[in-house]
């Protein structure tokens, strides 16, 4: 069959559109398992993301949840009291509170920080600065009161909270304050007798961990951790009367005669007890950032100086000792000797004077205590220097006690053909107030050395007080030497010798001045070290005072400068203590011949 051909022109008919393929369920229990299969896979999805979160990483969440709400309180131990002899409270502390902050909390840092300043006395630059940030815990504030914390508390700012804390107070303000130091923004202490027993004082902190959401305890939440153990208390052989009145009269003579400070110290000499230590200038604990370090320091036990004629009562009870000379041994003074190379003198210009060694203690020359010294030699004399203590610590630990300096002949560089003759009068050696306390109570003590205490007891958490061991006695010299020295040292208070001025009504008084060049930090002297040291009663002595004060010039002389310091203080302690006045005159002897 021949193929047609289309006529030209012609257009083919659109092709008729197909239908689509359709699915169809044949019946309605087709479409429900369908729907119950695709819901059983998501269920199944959904359980196994459940227990993936609650089972498998529950635990893991919980944590981070607890730990996010969980802190740590420390629960301050309270630290112990520090009292003087009879109980009154020097050092006691108090609970405080600490301003803490959760910074990620606090929405408008300016906002709280202006709220807080008012009542914290910060700042709002400053707070804010310590409210801005990322940090969970940062401090705001330290120390402030319970009552203070309750009203900071009332405001409410989401974040703010608090940490338990202690306030250290000292109640008598600068009392006594070169002795017991001071403690930092931790609590620890940093000088005094804080430092030196700051882990007895201290005790030992506890700690609390409790649940805290905004800043907020949560009350009915999880607790649990370690009680803390409060420190234990030290009671002082400090009495707080004579301490004051030692403290006044120093003050008031520096201030006066416009020294640069000073110190007085006075012993019990049958137990070395400290009664009193007085330094100026000083500081008030309760502030310490407002003052300098120097005024920190116990400079009785921390500054060494040159004794200058104080120490001739070493020079006195070696040669006595040695039966080298007695006190009535007649001695002639020239105007000036001359020993290794150089010319001493006297502090006042003088011919040719007859003296006995009474009279050589009596008026303080110089060139009597060289030419006696030379009578037991220099390796005798040394030896009687180191039984007194001196180039040693006294053993009372005090933090940066001096145990000054004592040349050694076997040292060129410390020593020199003046050195010995130097070391006769007081110059050359250096001491602190404490050793010049102690030299002068082991004569009050017939001839006997103990360690100088301050510390009477100490009374622990549970109310049990131990009194402090007495020390080992270190004889130095026999009753009978000391007894001399003291009958001689009763003529320097005379009319016939250098401080009439300490004489006090009713009592014998026996004591040495002392007037000594300063040494300057980088050599050479500068100034002048006024002293004067005492007992009484001369006969049975119950006190020692020591008075040392430390001046550029003008007034240096020990019995003007000191006297005054010494018999104001003597007088007061004597009737404090109750000490009955002496029965007896003094025995005469005689200063020339």
């Amino acid at each position: 069959m021949a193929t047609q051909v289309p006529p030209p022109g012609y257009r083919p008919p659109p092709p008729v559109p197909t239908a689509p393929a359709t699915i169809r369920l044949s019946s309605t229990r087709r479409r429900v398992r369908i729907f119950t299969a695709l819901f059983a896979i998501f269920f199944a999805i959904y359980m196994l993301q459940l227990i993936n979160i609650q089972i498998i990483q529950g635990p893991k969440y919980a944590q981070r949840a607890e730990n996010t709400r969980l802190q740590t309180i420390k629960l301050p131990a309270i630290r112990g009291e520090i009292t003087d002899v009879n109980g009154n409270t020097l050092v006691m502390s108090v609970k405080a509170r600490n301003v803490v902050v959760d910074q990620t909390l606090v929405k408008d840092p300016r906002a709280a920080a202006k709220k807080l300043s008012p009542l914290l006395g910060i700042p709002v630059d400053t707070l804010t600065e310590r409210l801005t940030g990322k940090r969970r815990f940062n401090y705001v504030a330290y120390k402030i009161t319970p009552a203070l914390w309750k009203k900071v508390s009332a405001l409410e700012i989401p974040g703010i909270s608090r940490e338990p804390t202690t306030l250290r107070v000292y109640p008598q303000g600068s009392l006594a304050a070169s002795i017991l130091g001071y403690t930092g923004r931790e609590g620890h202490g940093f000088s005094g007798m804080e430092l030196q027993f700051d882990k007895l004082l201290g005790g030992t902190d506890g700690n609390q961990n409790v649940e805290m959401v905004n800043g907020a305890q949560i009350p009915t939440g999880p607790q649990s951790g370690t009680e803390p153990v409060d420190g234990s208390s030290i009671r002082l052989t400090i009495d707080q009367t004579i301490q004051a009145i030692a403290e006044h009269a120093l003050a008031k003579r520096v201030k006066e005669e416009h020294a640069l400070g000073g110190d007085v110290v006075v012993l019990d000499p049958k137990t070395f007890n400290i009664l009193a230590m007085a330094t100026y200038p000083t500081f008030d604990p309760n502030h310490p950032e407002k003052t300098t370090d120097r005024q920190k320091r116990n400079t009785a036990v921390t500054d060494a100086f040159e004794p200058g004629s104080t120490s001739k009562v070493m020079t006195m009870a070696a040669v006595l000792e040695e039966g080298a000379l007695k006190p009535t041994s007649k001695m002639i003074i020239p105007p000036s000797i001359k020993r290794g190379g150089a010319r001493f003198k006297d502090h006042n210009e003088h011919g040719t004077l007859h003296l006995t060694l009474n009279g050589v203690l009596a008026q303080s020359s110089n060139i009597g205590s060289i030419m006696a010294s030379e009578k037991i030699g220099q390796d005798k004399f040394l030896e009687y220097l180191k039984k007194f203590g001196i180039g040693q610590g006294t053993g009372l630990k005090f933090p940066g006690e001096s145990g000054g300096i004592l040349p050694n002949p076997n040292n060129p560089n410390a020593w020199s053909d003046t050195t010995f003759p130097t070391l006769a009068f007081g110059q050359g050696v250096s001491v602190t107030a404490l050793q010049v306390a102690s030299v002068y109570a082991t004569i009050a003590n017939n001839g006997v050395r103990l360690t100088p205490k301050i510390v009477a007891g100490v009374t622990d958490n549970t109310g049990n007080f131990t009194p402090t061991a007495p020390s080992a006695g270190v004889r130095v010299v026999s009753s009978t030497t000391a007894k001399t020295v003291r009958n001689m040292l009763e003529s320097v208070v005379s009319a016939e010798g250098t401080a009439p001025i300490a004489q006090i009504p009713g009592y014998r008084v026996a004591g040495k001045t002392g007037t000594a060049n300063r040494v300057k930090d980088k050599g050479g002297y500068s100034g002048y070290t006024a002293s004067f040291v005492g007992m009484a009663p001369a006969e049975n002595p119950a006190l020692v005072v020591a008075v040392m004060i430390h001046t550029k010039g003008g007034l240096h002389f020990g019995s003007l400068l000191s006297g005054p310091v010494f018999r104001e203080v003597m007088m007061y302690a004597l009737a404090a203590q109750k000490v009955p006045p002496s029965v007896k005159r003094r025995p005469s002897i005689p200063v020339k011949w």
